[in-house]
């Protein structure tokens, strides 16, 4: 053989074992959330992946696998905390069964409005003791994917008030703080995962459920479900959790991208609910979906109904995390 083959040879071995280095040093995330494809969770999601990719030039490949994929939100928070899963977006509902102060986001009708929320859940404070309640427990918080404010749907009948729901089966999140909020309400909850829900209403095993209007549209839920009622009572947020030792493999510039990715996340997130919220209302009644929207009178007896849930979780949360969290909500509402 030839100098010039062996040198030849040399050379692509080289470049064999160069690109496996290369191959083995680029770290894959996985990324699960139970959103549809279409939704703006979603988008947002994909929007955190770009980021970090771009960011680190192709060092970290952000995976993200929306609609459970992965599994239930339960399942994906198990699987972060346990370390087979780098990070999920969890609804604050689920999570609280794991870091119980962070169901406090999702307490029903404490939010005057939309504006209100988001300022409470961006301030420092807020975000400073959200991030102490996920480390004690494993995770690491970083920031917010977004459903939306919820609503109802029923095959059954109009609901304009709590007396309406009396004995109709709904189906509700894994939470207690869900659960406990539509027994105040009078429904009988029933907990199911998010991707189960269709075939759920379709087979009549449930009456109804909660979710924005807007889902409720992409997931077809209102092909089965004909009586919608506007009520915004929850706010779901889906803190982005990641698994701790994955967070600790980081560098320093690593966790600082995935910390702006999430910034970007949020933005998107939101920005893309907002321009569905104008169109949501009319596609429902396109689609033969009789929307009741509650008025002042309405709305208020609906709050009335769930005074006894929140003095429980008051006393669940902490007097102090409740008060200081109700606290911020008076301050931002009164600054508008």
């Amino acid at each position: 053989m030839s100098k010039k083959s062996v040198f030849v040879i040399f050379l692509l071995c080289l470049f064999i074992l160069s690109s496996f280095l290369i191959a083995e040093a680029k770290t894959v995330v996985k990324y699960g959330h139970v959103g549809p494809p279409v939704h703006p969770q979603h988008k947002a999601a994909l929007a955190f992946a770009k980021y970090v990719n771009d960011k680190t030039k192709g060092e970290i490949e952000i995976q993200v696998f929306p609609l459970g994929q992965l599994g239930a939100e339960r399942s994906m928070t198990e699987q972060v905390q346990t370390g087979t899963l780098h990070m999920t977006a969890v609804t604050s509902g689920v999570l609280s069964n794991f870091v119980p102060e962070m169901g406090i986001i999702e307490l029903p009708f404490i939010y005057p409005d939309r504006e209100t929320a988001y300022k409470v859940l961006d301030d420092k404070e807020i975000l400073e003791r959200f991030t102490k309640f996920c480390d004690a427990k494993g995770f690491v918080f970083i920031g917010y994917t977004e459903n939306e404010f919820r609503d109802i749907s029923n095959s059954k009948r109009p609901i304009h008030k709590p007396e309406d729901l009396k004995g109709l089966k709904i189906r509700v999140i894994e939470s207690p703080v869900f659960i406990d909020t539509f027994k105040a309400l009078g429904a009988n909850p029933t907990p199911l995962p998010f991707p189960e829900i269709y075939n759920a209403l379709q087979q009549k095993v449930i009456d109804g459920q909660d979710n924005p209007i807007y889902t409720s549209i992409l997931m077809k839920f209102t092909e089965v479900n004909k009586f919608a009622t506007i009520t915004n009572h929850m706010l779901t947020e889906c803190p982005v959790i990641v698994n701790k030792k994955f967070w600790g493999s980081l560098t320093p510039g690593q966790q600082k991208i995935f910390r702006e990715a999430a910034d970007i996340q949020v933005k998107v997130n939101r920005e893309e609910n907002a321009k569905n919220r104008i169109e949501a209302i009319d596609k429902a009644k396109a689609q033969k979906v009789d929307v009741i929207i509650l008025n002042a009178q309405e709305r208020a007896a609906f709050r009335d109904a769930v005074k006894p849930v929140l003095e429980k979780y008051k006393g669940i949360y902490g007097t102090d995390w409740y008060n200081f969290f109700m606290k911020k909500i008076e301050f931002y509402s009164k600054k508008k």
